[in-house]
Formats: structure tokens, C-alpha cells, sequence
């Protein structure tokens, strides 16, 4: 491990030589780029080695988090960071005569997820380490991630995201911990003398998981936890009614994409293989784990708790007592004692096509024992609810095995001690609405641990000039107590305070403005007020009503010689599932909005509209920072959560939104003054569907609106009228389901207000410190606090 810069010069150069067998001077940046990111993970494993001796002799407790992804970024800044040697580490870069941030440039993303759901697992890992708490991550190693998106002609086009081109530097393989996971064959059934039945899982055709760990490095503290990558490959048990190349293609496809399409049959079995693989794979290390250390998994919910994050790991639930069952000969009893004290669950959406349902067939087929225990959960656990209520009816309606369908949501919660939503209105809709019938049974099992988002990469490190400004005012002390921004209130009437975040907010636009410039061509105003929808796109999400509103106002501009309004840029970032055509309908009219106002001189000398393709976390870290207004307008009870309108709070940026969500939380913290809500409550909505809405008469009532929805048609904005025809049938002929038609009044008004707001500078400046101040609620150090102290029950092993 190198103590200064002197140290660390010597040792880099060294190992530019031993490595690649060339000087420093005739290595290659990328050649630099690897060294230096292997000897980062090697400085931090010294305490990664402490940290599980630790675990280990205080025989602590660990949390394990199971998702399907993990969204990390880039690793290299926030690891120097964390680990207090940034500093060294430029300097004894620039005295050899390299650039610390051309090596920083040449990282790649890390391709291990898709939008909020792996950017929040990121985020409480990074919580975890920094809380010195014992918590790991576990998931796939995806080799090609979900897709790298570029823009064609308007139209998303998706390559392979080639992320491990330099390989990972973060990761070290660990054979001698890989596993072999079962699929297909048939389960054969035998009763010995005493009448016990054992299971036999016969012709299974297996696959090997080799695990790839990377350090977890936590800020201000030794402790470094683990995110182990399960890797595939083939078995020395090979299929033996299987061509050997066939086999290795299709095991090949588990570990290939993030969320593969499942369109189609193969995909949905290859979508059911992925998420078996990784629980089964990551269910028998820990349970390898805890027998070096115990004689026996009685006490396995003692020391081991397991947090699935969503409905993707819940096969973790059968599978685990299958393990117990099957391989350490547990009754039944006692290892579902042991499953539902170990294993928790977090939802994150109330959307019934997100809530995961799998043929029986599929299930039945792929993973037969897995299916027979499942079957047994259902019987037991309908019986137990009709003793209980002698109500047939609702112990059908919170069954697992229904309509031809395991729905793993009821799975779920049946076999979790703790079920947990992820913002206060969220929670409440799960209880009173999606999830009511469990919520009556089983009261004490539902809570709420509303999101975080870590500070340190979304402000300390990404945005450099505020965190001088906050040095300035209130010193240091929330980088490890985010509850400290709470002092910046202090200084929010400080003239010379508002005119310092002024500056820097232009500073921030200014980078942005030159990605821009770099990414799409487009030359963007500096003093216009940069306002940015930036998530996954879905019809929910209403990317489309922003659209719309976009071609309101070029129609107000173009009707009305008087019409004059502050500059405002309207930039879009969003990925759409490939097989979603919907969504990739709306990002082609983004973009043809776009060519319309670039090559409109009236039009682009009030807005400008920009899509930022492959929006990505590295993308996030300069966009954030640089935004006037955060756009959060799902349909109101339809987010979840949200962890971006909390990444551009913390930035200073003003939330437009609807009251879903976080949102909810947001404008409870900052009140009226200080963000603008507006649109139809969930009430209201309700309301509006149970009274039949109708989008004709929305149009009927409103002509500027009716036209700009015909323009969608009329070829005013494409010369192929059917281009947009699919838009338009999902707003007229599926009646509007997200209710963009009924908000889109009063989203207009809601961009008047900014407009108004923006012309008093130092007000604005005012209410964008107020959101700063404020923002400290949602670091993810405090939910994780929660969680380890209301779900988990860990402790800090520092």
C-alpha cells in the first residue's frame, strides 16, 4: 500500500513495467488506466480483508441485498475518494505527466443495470460501507449490460454496451466459491422405512456460477463490503443429451443483457433463468459461509438477513427451502421458520404488469422443484387464511398459484417477515389498495422506508463548486451527516450567498451546455432556464405530456407576433425497453421537435428541445447539477418513488411535479413557495375512473389542446401522417389512461409559474438553497439507518 505520492509514483511505474513489459513512457493511456484502477482495489483490499475479519470475529450479523441490478457509474473517482487518496493520486499522476481525469474518462459505466431500481441498490451500498455497516450486494455479471442507445434519424436504436472492453478492474474471480445452479429435468420422489419422502432432482441440466467480488469502499471509515457478481459458465456436470456448443450459447444468454426481451417465449424463460441462477447461486455461498462457521443453519436468521429489492429475487423464498429441505434435511416447519425470518421485501410499484406473474408451465418445466414448493406454499398458506377468516374468496385472492399463474408479488410477502414501500404515499396505496387484502392479514409485516440517494457521489464529488460554496457556509460535517445541510438556512436571504449559487449554477450549465454541443450538435443559451424530465421513458412517466406541451408553445409562437417568454431549454434523457413501441414512438417526436425548432428561427430564439441519448449515471452527474427545474410528473399514484427528483433537489433545482411519489415528502420539506405542484390528486384520479373520463371531451372543451393533438396526425410535424398515429390512438382510443389530456392545463400553468419565478433572481436563487437545505432528509444514509435498525437489525462492526 503506497503512503505518498513518492511511494505511489514508484510503485505505478513499476507496475506499468511488470504488467505490460514497457516503460511509462511507452505505455499506452489505457495500458495506465488498468494499472491504476488494480492498484486502487489493491489499496482497497487491505480493508476489505479487515472488514470481514471483523465481521467475522464479532460474529455480526450481515445483511445481503439480491436485485437484479446494481446501476454503479464509474467507480475510479468515487473509490479514490472514498478511500482519502484522490489527492495523492493526481499529484503523482501530473508530476509522471499524465492526467488523472483522461484516465477517469477512459472508464467505462458499469453495464450491471438499467434506471432507479440499480441506482438505489448503488446508493445504499455506498451508504452501508459508509455507515461501516455489514451489508453486500449480490447479483449478475452482465457482459453486455442493457444497451447502449443511439439516435437514428430520431429513432432509438440499440447496440451492445460493450462496458468490460478494458475488463473490470474493480473485480476479483472466485473459483474456488462457484456453484453449480439446476434447470429442467424431473423430480423423483422416494419414502424411506420411516415414511419420510426425499426429492430427487434427476436429468437437471447444470450450470456453474463463478462468483466476481468488488470491493465496496465506504467514505471516513476502514469498512469495505462486498457486490459479488455471479458469472456463468459450464459445468463439469455437462448435459449428456445436449450438443456441447448448443449449451454453451444458450447458458451464455443468462449472464448476456440486463432485462433481455421477453416478448417472446424464450425470453421470458431466459428472464426466469436469470433470476433463479443468481438467488440459488448467492443462497448456496452464504449458506457454504455460514457453516465455516456454524455447525448447523439453526441460527442462519440470526446472522443472515436477506433484502430482496422488488419481485426479481423472490425465487429465493422456494429455493432457500429447498436448500434446507433437500440438501440439510430441515422439516418443513423449521426451515420455513428460518426462510421468514430471514428474508424481507421492498416493492417498488404499484403497476399490476410490473407486479411479476409466471406461467405455471414455465415454472413447472424450468425449475420442477422449485414449482413443487411453491404448490405447497400456496396450499398451506390458503388453508391457514381460510381457518382463519373462513373466507374462500379472499384466501383465493392472496393466493400464489392462480389463473394459471405464480404471482410472485403474493409470494413475496407471504414469505417475508418485513414488506416495505419506498415513499410515504407509496406505502399507503400498497396498504389501502394494491396489496389491501395482505395488509388486513398481515398489519405488522408493512412499513415504510422511503429512498436516499448518497450525497457523497450526487453532490460532494459530482458537483465540486457547490460543495466549495457549502465548505464556505457550513463547513464539512454533513459529507458524514447529510442532516447538517439543514444549516444552509442560515444563509438563504444572503445576497452574496444567492448571487455565489447563481454563479455556480452557470458554471455547472456551461459543462452541460458543451456536452450538448458534443452529444447532439446543438448549441444551447446559457441564459435560458434549463428545465429536464430525465427517467426511464413510460407512458406513467408522461415524457409525452412535456411533448405536448412543447408543441403548445411552438404553435403560441407561431400564432402570435406578441408572444415573448425568458428562454427555457427542454431536455429529455431516457432509455424505452427495446420491444416498447410506444415509448419509442415518443422519443422519435422529441427528436423531430427538436430538428423542427433547430431550423426554425423563431421558434429556437425562445426554446430549444433536447434529447441526450444514452443517458446513463456519468451523463446524470452533469446533468443534474446544471438543471433550473426538475420535471416529475408521473400520474399521481403511479411513481413509486423517484430518486432523480432528489438528485436535482440536492442540486438546487426546483421540482415541478404532480403529488406522487417522493414528491410528496419534497413538498412537505419545502412547502409551496419553494417548488410548484400541480395536476390531479390520487384522489382525483380515482375519481376520474370510476366517473368515466372521457379524452374527447378533454379535447371537446379545449380547441388549443384539440389541435395540438391533431397535429400528431395532420402532418404538420412529419410528412408521413401515420408517423405519430400510434401516439395519438394511445391518448383517443385508449382514453387517455395516464390522464395527460386532464393535467395538461394546469402543467401549463405550472411552466408559467416558472417563468414567472425565474424573473427574480434572487428569489429564485432563494428557493433553490431552500431545496438544498432541505435535501438532507433523503441521503440514503438515512433510510438505511432505518432499514438496519427497523428491518435488519445490523450493527456497525467500526
Amino acid at each position: 500500500m503506497f503512503k505518498d505520492k513518492f511511494d505511489f509514483k514508484r510503485d505505478f511505474t513499476n507496475r506499468i513495467v511488470e504488467k505490460y513489459g514497457r516503460s511509462l513512457e511507452q505505455s499506452h493511456l489505457t495500458e495506465r488506466y488498468v494499472v491504476l484502477g488494480e492498484m486502487v482495489r489493491e489499496y482497497a483490499s487491505i480493508h476489505w480483508k479487515d472488514s470481514k475479519e471483523k465481521a467475522a470475529e464479532l460474529q455480526a450479523k450481515q445483511m445481503y441485498y439480491f436485485s437484479m441490478e446494481f446501476l454503479m457509474g464509474r467507480m475510479l473517482t468515487n473509490n479514490l475518494m472514498n478511500l482519502g487518496i484522490y489527492d495523492t493520486v493526481r499529484d503523482g499522476l501530473g508530476e509522471l505527466g499524465i492526467d488523472l481525469n483522461q484516465l477517469e474518462d477512459l472508464e467505462s459505466d458499469a453495464g450491471l443495470g438499467n434506471g432507479g431500481l440499480g441506482r438505489l441498490a448503488a446508493c445504499f451500498l455506498d451508504s452501508l460501507a459508509s455507515m461501516s455497516l455489514p451489508g453486500n450486494g449480490i447479483t449478475l455479471r452482465y457482459k453486455y449490460g442493457l444497451f447502449k442507445q443511439t439516435i437514428v434519424d430520431g429513432y432509438q436504436v440499440e447496440v451492445p454496451d460493450q462496458w468490460l472492453k478494458l475488463g473490470n478492474v474493480w473485480e476479483v474471480r472466485k473459483p474456488k466459491h462457484a456453484v453449480d445452479v439446476p434447470f429442467w429435468g424431473r423430480v423423483e420422489i422416494q419414502a424411506d422405512d420411516s415414511g419420510k419422502l426425499t426429492y430427487t432432482h434427476v436429468d437437471a441440466e447444470y450450470v456453474r456460477a463463478v462468483p466476481c467480488d468488488m470491493p465496496v469502499v465506504g467514505k471516513g471509515t476502514d469498512n469495505t463490503n462486498t457486490l459479488r457478481l455471479w458469472d456463468v459458465e459450464a459445468s463439469e456436470r455437462l448435459p449428456k443429451n445436449k450438443d456441447f456448443r448448443t449449451y454453451i450459447s444458450e447458458i451464455a444468454e443468462i449472464t448476456q443483457n440486463v432485462y433481455p426481451d421477453d416478448s417472446n417465449e424464450h425470453g421470458q424463460y431466459l428472464r426466469l433463468k436469470q433470476q433463479y441462477f443468481f438467488v440459488s447461486a448467492g443462497l448456496q455461498a452464504l449458506i457454504k459461509a455460514h457453516l465455516r462457521v456454524y455447525p448447523n443453519l439453526d441460527n442462519f436468521a440470526d446472522k443472515v438477513v436477506i433484502q430482496l429489492n422488488d419481485t426479481h429475487p423472490v425465487l429465493s423464498i422456494p429455493e432457500l427451502m429447498r436448500l434446507l429441505m433437500d440438501e440439510h434435511h430441515y422439516d418443513w416447519e423449521s426451515a420455513w421458520n428460518i426462510v421468514t425470518h430471514s428474508i424481507a421485501y421492498t416493492n417498488h410499484t404499484v403497476l399490476s404488469e410490473a407486479l411479476e406473474r409466471w406461467p405455471i408451465h414455465f415454472v413447472e418445466r424450468l425449475l420442477p422443484r422449485i414449482y413443487m414448493i411453491i404448490e405447497e406454499i400456496n396450499r398451506r398458506h390458503v388453508n391457514s387464511v381460510y381457518k382463519l377468516t373462513n373466507d374462500m374468496s379472499l384466501a383465493q385472492s392472496v393466493a400464489v398459484i392462480k389463473d394459471g399463474q405464480v404471482h410472485m408479488a403474493n409470494l413475496a410477502i407471504i414469505g417475508s417477515f418485513s414488506v416495505n414501500g419506498v415513499a410515504a404515499l407509496h406505502t399507503e396505496i400498497l396498504k389501502n389498495d394494491v396489496f389491501k387484502d395482505f395488509y388486513n392479514l398481515f398489519p405488522e409485516k408493512f412499513n415504510n422506508k422511503t429512498n436516499g440517494i448518497t450525497h457523497r457521489r450526487w453532490l460532494v464529488y459530482s458537483n465540486p463548486q457547490l460543495r466549495a460554496l457549502l465548505k464556505e457556509t457550513i463547513g464539512e460535517d454533513y459529507i458524514y451527516d447529510p442532516a447538517q445541510l439543514h444549516k444552509l438556512m442560515a444563509f438563504v436571504d444572503d445576497e452574496a450567498v444567492q448571487y455565489r449559487f447563481l454563479e455556480i449554477k452557470d458554471e455547472r450549465k456551461k459543462i452541460l451546455i458543451d456536452f450538448i454541443k458534443k452529444e447532439t450538435g446543438i448549441d444551447v443559451p446559457l441564459d435560458s432556464i434549463f428545465d429536464t424530465l430525465a427517467k426511464r421513458l413510460h407512458a406513467y412517466k408522461r415524457q409525452l405530456l412535456k411533448a405536448l406541451h412543447i408543441i403548445y408553445l411552438m404553435k403560441k409562437i407561431k400564432s402570435d407576433p406578441e408572444f415573448t417568454m425568458q428562454k427555457q431549454t427542454f431536455i429529455f434523457a431516457a432509455k424505452a425497453a427495446p420491444s416498447y413501441v410506444f415509448a419509442k414512438e415518443v422519443i422519435k417526436l422529441i427528436n423531430t421537435l427538436s430538428d423542427i425548432v433547430e431550423k426554425d428561427p423563431e421558434l429556437n430564439r425562445f426554446i430549444k428541445v433536447v434529447f441526450i441519448p444514452n443517458y446513463r449515471v456519468t451523463v446524470a452527474e452533469i446533468l443534474m447539477n446544471a438543471t433550473d427545474v426538475s420535471e416529475q410528473i408521473s400520474t399521481a399514484g403511479k411513481e413509486a418513488s423517484g430518486t432523480g427528483n432528489m438528485k436535482f433537489m440536492m442540486n438546487g433545482a426546483i421540482t415541478v411535479g404532480t403529488l406522487d411519489g417522493a414528491n410528496v415528502e419534497i413538498d412537505q420539506l419545502v412547502g409551496p413557495e419553494d417548488d410548484i405542484i400541480f395536476g390531479l390528486r390520487v384522489e382525483e384520479v380515482i375519481a376520474h375512473r370510476l366517473n368515466g373520463y372521457s379524452a374527447h371531451k378533454e379535447l371537446t372543451k379545449d380547441s388549443e389542446l384539440a389541435a395540438v393533438v391533431n397535429s400528431l396526425i395532420d402532418g404538420s410535424l412529419h410528412p408521413n401522417k401515420e408517423e405519430f398515429k400510434l401516439i395519438y390512438e394511445e391518448l383517443i382510443f385508449k382514453n387517455d389512461e395516464y390522464f395527460l389530456l386532464a393535467d395538461f392545463r394546469a402543467y401549463d400553468h405550472a411552466i408559467q409559474e416558472v417563468q414567472r419565478r425565474y424573473q427574480d433572481r434572487n428569489g429564485w436563487a432563494r428557493t433553490c438553497l431552500i431545496n438544498i437545505a432541505k435535501s438532507g432528509f433523503f441521503s440514503s444514509d438515512r433510510t438505511i439507518q432505518e432499514y438496519s435498525e427497523e428491518i435488519w437489525d445490523i450493527k456497525s462492526i467500526v
